[in-house]
């Protein structure tokens, strides 16, 4: 999935995905509206409008972009409707040929941690037939756990061909509570990103290992050294427009191809039309300014790559 992943990157000239994190404040009222009389204020009312707020961003943009992010645990405040709509989103985004990341942060160990794997990448065995249960391309997992809690995810990777993006240094900022702890001469993270990149020689694509890392864009001078240590580790970069991150900081985390690296901007995007720069759209044309801030972000980090 990896080569499909750096082939859509390719064709679009866009290294980015969209975050489909979908919050009730976020969805323009028609859209509610029509939900509740259909199904109440109810969970099954928001999950609803959920996945039609969705079905709107993807129908406007699955042409410019080579890969969505639906962040689970969005949907999962909703409960089962919830998840219900997280996997009608994930269809829906298949459909449409784009690369599915589920954002799901698992992380546990033996058969608990190949269970999870199992849900969302793999098949799960029913009597004498297999089922895939949420059927994502990519997961996001923490490795807090050690090689326990990954490599059963690994396993389930090389069979269905999947891949996985490893959190390595996180955009929020009290992460290097953690992360940035030094243990014998170095920061936690580079420790990680290390083990990442052993991992990944396990499960190479053509040019690219199929498990990637997440660092943050808040942290460019740590996603230098980190692209050092990762060189064939294809880098997610969440932290992109709403969490402070822009174009210019974002040249360190790719290689000297123009590849290696996928930022990611979820509400700067999915509720672009409540920001100052896209009000003129409204609501009603909600998916047209997530359409043009679409276009905005792809001019901002290839004019940074250019530039660099």
């Amino acid at each position: 999935m990896i080569n499909k992943l750096i082939e859509k990157i390719r064709k679009t000239n866009a290294p980015i995905v969209v975050g489909l994190d979908p919050m009730l404040n976020y969805i323009p009222e028609h859209i509610k509206e029509k939900a509740f009389q259909e199904y109440g204020e109810t969970l099954e009312g928001a999950a609803e409008a959920v996945w039609q707020y969705n079905k709107g961003i993807v129908d406007a943009v699955y042409d410019l972009i080579p890969a969505v992010k639906p962040q689970i645990a969005m949907y999962e405040q909703f409960g089962i409707p919830g998840l219900q709509a997280y996997k009608k989103t994930i269809d829906y985004c298949k459909e449409k040929d784009l690369v599915v990341i589920g954002d799901i942060k698992r992380g546990d160990i033996g058969s608990t941690s190949a269970a999870y794997a199992v849900g969302h990448l793999g098949k799960v065995q029913v009597g004498s037939r297999k089922w895939a249960g949420f059927d994502e391309d990519f997961a996001t997992v923490n490795p807090y756990l050690g090689s326990d809690g990954v490599k059963p995810f690994i396993e389930v990777c090389k069979e269905e061909n999947k891949g996985l993006f490893i959190l390595v240094k996180t955009s929020n900022p009290s992460s290097g509570e953690f992360q940035d702890r030094i243990i014998e001469g170095r920061p936690l993270y580079e420790w990680v990103g290390e083990k990442v990149a052993q991992w990944g020689e396990e499960h190479m694509g053509k040019e690219y290992s199929y498990i990637g890392a997440v660092v943050g864009a808040t942290y460019p001078e740590m996603g230098k050294i980190l692209r050092k240590i990762m060189p064939k580790t294809f880098i997610l970069v969440p932290g992109y427009g709403a969490q402070g991150g822009k174009g210019a900081d974002l040249v360190h985390f790719f290689n000297e191809d123009g590849l290696g690296a996928i930022v990611n901007s979820s509400r700067g995007i999915i509720a672009a039309y409540k920001q100052e720069a896209y009000a003129s759209f409204g609501e009603l044309n909600y998916a047209d300014a997530s359409r043009k801030a679409v276009e905005d972000m792809i001019a901002d980090i290839s004019g940074a790559l250019e530039n660099r």
